[in-house]
């Protein structure tokens, strides 16, 4: 991935207007009635309370061990692939990667449409929990504000998180790149939705203001734009994400198919 530090300097978003600027608290407490996908812990674990092994997602992306015990992004497919009784790897790993792109992407819009900012979301900082259930445990150890405009969102969570992640993953597991940019964008749009249903819900209009351009803008990058088709905040992807193969899973609310393929034993998937 491309090293973290100055914000994109081509950036193909055209300016947006920043809501207030308001200084993030030591533990992102605006993000706590969005519900779990958008909170983040920030707190060390409770004490006397020895937590399980979190390792950072750097060190995620970057591992390459093939022992089950030693991998954590193969630890967690193979948990994924457990609960769902996925039929083949490469289904639990593409329901492992959306759920943990649905986490990242919750706390950085929800954090811009918010706060007008971002925490500092560097892999080095953040630590995740392989072991645990849904939504995936996400721990951040310090807290830093950057800006939260949508070059920033690209560059924190397509290029620091989801295209290290879809590359380790592919490593391990027969997973087409298209299908993991549709997830990466499928879970954009979700969060999204969630995020406007409550800002609306709550009368913050400026809230869901904020966060459908920066959805639009977001989906607009040159890594996501073949994705899908965004009307409103309605999203229609291009890829399936394989979630009709796990028993009685079905099509999700944005497939590109219409019902459950039964033809074909490999769904096209990007």
């Amino acid at each position: 991935m491309p090293p973290l530090g100055d914000p994109l300097i081509a950036s193909p978003y055209a300016p947006l207007v920043l809501l207030p600027f308001v200084d993030l608290d030591s533990d992102l407490a605006a993000l706590r009635p969005l519900g779990g996908f958008f909170v983040l812990r920030t707190a060390s674990p409770t004490a006397g309370e020895p937590p399980r092994p979190m390792p950072t997602l750097a060190e995620v992306y970057a591992d390459t061990a093939s022992d089950v015990h030693r991998d954590p992004l193969t630890f967690r497919v193979r948990k994924v692939a457990h609960a769902l009784r996925a039929p083949e790897t490469r289904t639990a790993a593409s329901v492992a990667q959306q759920g943990l792109a649905a986490r990242l992407w919750s706390v950085a819009l929800g954090c811009a449409a918010l706060y007008g900012r971002l925490p500092d979301l560097d892999p080095r900082l953040l630590r995740w929990d392989p072991d645990g259930s849904a939504p995936d445990d996400l721990w951040l150890t310090e807290v830093h504000a950057r800006p939260g405009d949508a070059a920033a969102l690209s560059e924190s969570v397509l290029y620091g998180h989801l295209e290290p992640l879809a590359a380790a993953l592919r490593t391990r597991h027969p997973v087409a790149p298209g299908l993991l940019r549709g997830n990466a964008a499928s879970a954009l749009a979700g969060a999204a939705r969630q995020l406007d249903r409550w800002a609306r819900g709550h009368g913050r209009t400026e809230v869901a203001v904020r966060s459908r351009a920066l959805t639009a803008e977001l989906l607009s990058h040159p890594l996501l734009a073949a994705t899908g088709t965004l009307t409103g905040t309605a999203f229609r992807r291009r890829s399936c994400c394989l979630y009709y193969r796990v028993p009685g899973g079905g099509v999700c609310g944005d497939c590109c198919f219409p019902r459950p393929p039964r033809s074909s034993p490999r769904a096209p998937s990007g």
